[in-house]
């Protein structure tokens, strides 16, 4: 299972748009002591708000669970490993 392109395009579009206001719309805030403050806080909400929802997205391309395994086939591997079950 591979990722497909257009969540991940579409989402990345959404959070550029996202950092992109975080850039374009505090230039037209009056100049005060937190401008920059409020420019740097918006674009780091973005690229922060994309990078989780990458991580998250990719972690579900390869997800950290075992093999659905036989009970036949866990008695046989604790045989062979030297840790039989007993009923």
């Amino acid at each position: 299972m591979g990722a497909a392109a257009i969540p991940v395009v579409a989402f990345t579009l959404l959070w550029g748009a996202v950092v992109f206001l975080g850039v374009a719309l505090p230039l037209f805030v009056p100049k005060g002591p937190n401008r920059g403050i409020l420019q740097v806080l918006l674009v780091l909400t973005g690229f922060t708000c994309w990078l989780f929802w990458l991580c998250c997205y990719m972690a579900q391309m390869n997800p950290l669970i075992g093999p659905k395994l036989s009970s036949k086939t866990i008695l046989v591997m604790a045989r062979e490993w030297g840790n039989p079950i007993t009923d």
